[in-house]
């Protein structure tokens, strides 16, 4: 027996030693890495636009209760939900400015952030109020008229500014 442990350990020896060279394919993890991130974005794009609300763009209308008519308030799309705003509602020397981005957060709010500008004679004989920040404009029609939810100007009155879609 002790014969044979010397044998054992030869063969062991000769049967680890790599006599020839193994070639393995070389992978370029980066192409891997682009497809699977290509893939994600693909399903996170179809998860988004499946989540999204309404598309506002356009022009629509802009009123304020002590401006006579209507003026125009333009919607610019620049993200999923999210708006460049620009508009005015102008009659005499009374007039209403909004501009600014608008995020829709759910079918009744909108989040305002930017300056509502305006100047109604009534109010301390015409003096320019700015409003600047951020708004909330909501709606109980479903989305058909959006009212400013902080209605009270600088000069203490209550104001209905509406976007009507």
């Amino acid at each position: 027996m002790r014969k044979l442990i010397p044998v054992i350990i030869l063969l062991s020896i000769v049967s680890c030693k790599k006599s020839e060279k193994t070639v393995t394919p070389r992978i370029d993890s980066v192409k891997i890495i682009d497809s699977i991130n290509t893939v994600r974005t693909k399903i996170n794009d179809s998860i988004l636009s499946s989540r999204a609300f309404k598309d506002l763009s356009g022009t629509h209308s802009l009123t304020h209760d002590q401006v006579n008519g209507s003026g125009k308030i333009i919607f610019t799309k620049i993200g999923q939900d999210e708006y460049n705003v620009s508009g005015e509602n102008k009659s005499g020397s009374n007039f209403v400015e909004i501009e600014g981005n608008v995020r829709m957060t759910s079918p009744k709010n909108l989040k305002f952030d930017g300056t509502i500008t305006q100047s109604i004679s009534d109010y301390d004989n015409g003096k320019l109020d700015v409003r600047k920040g951020k708004k909330n404009f909501s709606t109980k029609d479903g989305g058909k008229t959006f009212k400013l939810y902080e209605s009270v100007n600088n000069a203490g009155f209550g104001d209905k500014i509406i976007i009507k879609m």
